[in-house]
């Protein structure tokens, strides 16, 4: 039975008896895990600062093979997020961008670039002027790690050149960037000032994207709806932070 050490940042939490608690937790080095924290909620120092969403530590936890909870046995808590305790909008964003990697990530399917997405993020929410491109910069890195990097440059159907001067450009989120013609019958029209700014951000050049404080929402809404599409649902998670995207 393996013992892991690592970063962690807490997601969800669950009692499981009166001094048990079950919790998921997105570590760095070995991807999305649930474990069994037995005791947690008494005062003692293997679990020093208790479980709560969206707070990071250090966790050492038992892995078995055929069991679903791994058991935890130390939890050293590092830093709480306090955006998402203080402002409702950085809250909704937080548990928007949590029930995202809950649902997007494979249990124990290592993903560091997304932990450091997320925790990069849910640090700068704490400027309120920064949480709508903070948001952005997360969904866009979550997608592109789970292999699904929406396509801007090319007909993401035919892999044909789009007319990139265009006004209001095609974008399908079954195929999963731009289009030509309207082949695909979910494609919605989108402003080209929002595709460019996409491709700001996925150029790194999230100053250049921050400076557009109205594109930023449409292009959060719009990979928002990528999501949508490839959950089949939208959450209540996503209502919560964006309401009805049409």
């Amino acid at each position: 039975m393996p013992t892991l050490t690592d970063n962690a940042i807490c997601l969800r939490r669950w009692d499981f008896s009166e001094t048990s608690q079950t919790v998921s937790l997105l570590t760095e080095r070995h991807g999305l895990l649930r474990g069994l924290a037995k005791g947690s909620k008494r005062s003692d120092g293997r679990f020093s600062g208790g479980f709560d969403p969206l707070t990071r530590g250090q966790i050492t936890l038992i892995t078995k093979a055929g069991r679903d909870l791994a058991t935890i046995t130390e939890w050293h808590l590092a830093e709480v997020y306090w955006a998402p305790r203080q402002h409702l909008v950085a809250n909704r964003a937080g548990i928007y961008m949590v029930d995202l990697t809950s649902r997007m990530l494979r249990e124990q399917d290592p993903h560091p670039e997304v932990f450091q997405a997320l925790e990069s993020a849910q640090r700068a929410c704490t400027d309120r002027d920064r949480i709508g491109i903070e948001t952005l910069i997360f969904q866009w890195r979550l997608l592109d790690a789970c292999g699904y990097r929406p396509e801007l440059d090319v007909d993401s159907g035919t892999g044909e050149a789009i007319d990139v001067e265009a006004d209001v450009i095609r974008f399908s989120p079954i195929l999963g960037g731009v289009i030509e013609t309207s082949q695909s019958g979910d494609a919605v029209r989108v402003r080209n000032s929002t595709i460019q700014l996409l491709r700001q951000v996925a150029q790194g050049d999230f100053v250049a994207a921050a400076s557009d404080i109205e594109g930023v929402p449409r292009a959060n809404r719009l990979l928002a709806v990528c999501f949508r599409s490839l959950l089949g649902e939208a959450p209540e998670a996503m209502e919560w932070a964006f309401g009805d995207l049409g």
